[in-house]
């Protein structure tokens, strides 16, 4: 409370001293859309959310995958620092944790434990250990109270975030807050993880170019999680690699992104690309933090299916119907808005229907930022609940193969696993 208190105290201070200073002639001409924006609020709110952590960071880093069409660029970049950021806990804090978890004797197990954790996320920290009999684990710790702060939060952002308008009434900052309360309350809970990262190892167990860690049950409670250690380099840094590399790289991200919506229905849905890493001698794309995945309904990915499909078959009328049915549309939305829909799923749908897309040259993000700004204004629902996290994740991934400057053909991976979901179906 005196976290985001101070926060919206201090960002009223910060949007009146940089009235003053332009009032003075200092900077630029005030005006309403810029004056929040300055770096000191952005500073703030970086500040605010690594410090609080948890769900208000958690949100933070939702956001911060926007892109700028949406999200003020300035607060786009804060955010971004956000998504990369969290304060670590001290060593006293640590201790508590785990002789919580797994009792006052915890050190017994390891024969190294590193006190300071080599990464740090909205809901925990992750620590490098190895255990007496040589293997090497990484234990990742929830921070203190995440679980039970999660509602507050969530809804103290959320407050702050509505009382300075920052966000265009079309993006529906409601339901994005409930989506996310959702999806924390899986994160926090560290045996579901731990399920879902053996249900991934047991789905991906035919597939050599992907490798799931083991989980260390006996180092494992609903607040300390525990794997082997994977030896790979994150994806985010493999934007130089010889583009061989670059192309494996994407080809397979893009590939698991194909299988979890139409061979498993089952999907880990964050783009974090530390989630990602690659051991080049292996060619292996190794997976981490599971937290996010879930199951998606038949009775849903059916008709996003066939969506797909039509934008595959740059069915104009099949994506439109079924985006009714499935709640994109409520079926009184303006000419207007039902063209901006249906033109960015047919330029989403390129990736599949091109034999060779490439990434390193195209204009697709821009294209959908401009309707997206139609979108906003018009839309007189919220997408379905499963679009959340389904979009985030293909967002992510589209992202990642611009960055990486490939080429996908990706068409006949799509029709093959198409005809295989229908024939399933039928």
């Amino acid at each position: 409370m005196v976290s985001f208190g101070t926060l919206a105290a201090g960002l009223g201070l910060g949007t009146a001293s940089e009235y003053a200073k332009r009032t003075l002639g200092i900077g630029e001409r005030p005006t309403d859309a810029n004056l929040f924006m300055n770096k000191a609020n952005m500073d703030r709110i970086v500040d605010t959310l690594c410090k609080v952590r948890g769900a208000a960071l958690k949100l933070g880093q939702i956001l911060s995958i926007q892109d700028e069409s949406i999200v003020n660029p300035e607060l786009a970049k804060a955010l971004e620092r956000v998504r990369k950021s969290a304060d670590f806990m001290p060593d006293w804090q640590v201790e508590q944790m785990m002789s919580t978890a797994l009792g006052p004797f915890w050190r017994d197990s390891f024969e190294k434990f590193e006190e300071k954790p080599f990464a740090a996320a909205s809901i925990g920290q992750v620590h490098y250990g190895k255990l007496k009999d040589g293997r090497e684990v990484a234990i990742k710790i929830q921070y203190p109270g995440v679980a039970k702060g999660i509602e507050s939060d969530i809804d103290n952002l959320g407050t702050i975030l509505k009382m300075w308008n920052i966000f265009p009434k079309g993006m529906f900052l409601e339901n994005l807050m409930v989506v996310a309360k959702r999806e924390l309350a899986w994160e926090v809970d560290y045996v579901r993880e731990a399920e879902c990262t053996k249900k991934f190892k047991d789905v991906l167990s035919g597939y050599e170019n992907y490798y799931v860690p083991i989980v260390v049950d006996d180092l494992s409670t609903k607040e300390v999680f525990t794997t082997e250690l994977l030896d790979g380099i994150p994806v985010d840094q493999c934007f130089d690699l010889d583009l061989e590399h670059r192309q494996f790289i994407g080809e397979k991200i893009m590939e698991l992104c194909l299988l979890e919506i139409l061979r498993f229905r089952y999907m880990q849905t964050d783009p974090n690309w530390a989630n990602f890493l690659y051991n080049p001698t292996k060619k292996q794309i190794l997976l981490l933090d599971f937290g996010a995945s879930r199951e998606y309904s038949k009775e849903f990915m059916d008709k996003y299916v066939k969506i797909l499909k039509g934008a595959y078959d740059s069915d104009r009328e099949t994506i439109l119907s079924v985006s009714r049915e499935l709640g994109f549309l409520t079926g009184y939305e303006s000419k207007i808005m039902e063209e901006a829909h249906v033109d960015t799923v047919m330029i989403l749908g390129e990736v599949f229907r091109d034999d060779g897309y490439d990434f390193g040259n195209q204009d697709m993000i821009l294209r959908v930022q401009n309707l997206a700004q139609i979108m906003l204004t018009h839309r007189l629902c919220p997408p379905p609940e499963e679009v959340y996290s389904l979009h985030r994740k293909l967002s992510g991934v589209f992202l990642l193969c611009a960055k990486l400057k490939i080429s996908l053909s990706c068409r006949d991976k799509f029709i093959k696993l198409y005809n295989e979901y229908v024939g399933k179906s039928h």
